[in-house]
Order: structure tokens, then sequence, then C-alpha cells
């Protein structure tokens, strides 16, 4: 996976810091009003330079995403250089892949490690809270309005209301936000909810506090929950037809 997506990122970012260095033959300034002097020029003039800049947008996103932070922009000018001439390079593609693939794998394991940390201080202040309960598996939750209805069971469907946010109080997803409840299976979503929704009767609202290992793991989900990511959602469980 790395090899596929992380080889043209960083020939992006070569490209974007190639044209950043490259020398230009100083012009002559051109005489111009105090006007025209006072408003700054668009450096984005035409398509190609609409394009360079968004790819440096999306690298340096993406870079950042893995943790990079440092770039030798000569080496990588260097490098780029070498292969449009078709000279001989300092490392031939399978090792290029192999460094990539392991600087990758390190960023990415760094920024999870992070998450997990994050959320496992988090729950242990979490859980001292009045009112926060926590199950042996480490899901916590909170009950905001109690229902009086029966309970799902892991053969049921039901219908939701929900948001969820991450620890820093970002919102990734919301029915509430598109006012429109969605219909599930118990064991169709992500364990903690599955545990969650066979503990609540219908009629209940709960704010339920699930470490990563019962949401999306190591691998996160999309590009805004990251892995290792410890999750909040408000959840309301309005109905379970399947009960009917």
């Amino acid at each position: 996976m790395f090899k596929k997506i992380f080889i043209p990122v960083l020939l992006f970012a070569a490209l974007t810091a190639q044209a950043q260095t490259k020398k230009t033959v100083p012009a002559k300034k051109p005489t111009v009003s105090k006007a025209a002097a006072a408003t700054p020029a668009k450096p984005l003039q035409n398509a190609a330079d609409s394009l360079s800049y968004a790819m440096g947008i999306s690298v340096g996103g993406y870079l950042k995403s893995l943790g990079v932070k440092n770039i030798n922009y000569v080496l990588l000018n260097k490098a780029i250089d070498q292969t449009l001439k078709e000279s001989k390079t300092y490392l031939n593609l399978n090792e290029a892949n192999s460094i990539m693939e392991r600087s990758a794998r390190a960023g990415a394991t760094k920024v999870i490690t992070a998450e997990k940390e994050k959320g496992r201080q988090f729950l242990l202040q979490n859980k001292k809270k009045p009112g926060v309960a926590e199950t042996p598996s480490g899901l916590q939750y909170e009950v905001l309005k109690a229902g009086t209805g029966p309970k799902p069971t892991a053969q049921d469907s039901v219908v939701v209301h929900y948001a969820g946010k991450l620890l820093s109080g970002k919102e990734f997803d919301s029915s509430y936000a598109r006012d429109e409840p969605i219909t599930l299976t118990v064991t169709g979503v992500i364990p903690g909810w599955t545990e969650a929704l066979q503990l609540m009767p219908q009629g209940s609202k709960w704010r339920l506090f699930i470490p990563s290992a019962l949401a999306y793991g190591d691998r996160g989900a999309g590009a805004d929950i990251p892995g290792g990511a410890t999750l909040v959602f408000d959840v309301e469980l309005l109905e379970i037809p399947s009960q009917k």
C-alpha cells in the first residue's frame, strides 16, 4: 500500500520544491503607480501554477499526517534531475521503495501511538466523573436520557440518531446535522456501538466514550479519524423495528 501511494507523493513534493528553488534571472523593475504597488501580485497566474500549488497543499498535508517534518529539498531535486536525465542515481528503485516504506510505517506508527496514549489518559480521567460507567471491555458511557423501552439484541435492527466527535471536539459525522436518523443492524457497526446498543433501552440517549480497540483500531477511518483514536458518540435509540 505504501509503495503505491508514497512514491508519487514524494515525486509531487520534489517537483514543488524544484519549482521553489529554481534560480531566476532578476528582471528590471517596471514603473508602476502607487495604487498598483499597493496591490500584491497574484502568484497563481495560470492553470499550471494552480495545479502546482494544489499539489503542494496535498503533499504537505499527507507528509504531515505521516509525521514527516524535515525534507532535504536539494537531494529531492537531485534525484528528480538524475531520473529525468536517465543518469545513475544513488539508490535503485527497490532501495528507494524500501526506504520510503519504512519511513511511512514509522511515521504512521508514531501517530497511532500518540493517539492511543491520548485516549488512554482521557479515559483514565473520564471514568472518575460522576455518571460515567465503564464495562469490562473498556467501553465508557454516560446516560443523558433514560429510556423505558425494550433493549435490542444482536439479531435486531435499530433506528438511531447520533453525532460522533474526536477528543479534540471536532465532529466527523452526525445524523442530527442531516436531520435524518439512520437504520442499522446491531452487529453491523463498530464493536463499541454493538455492545452499547444491547445495553440501551429504547428511548435512551447515551454518550459513548469508545477506545480505539472498540472503534476503528490502528487503521482509523477516512481522512477525519486517525488510527488509534478514541471516539465520543452521542447515540439516541429511537426505535427497534425488528421487534415489532
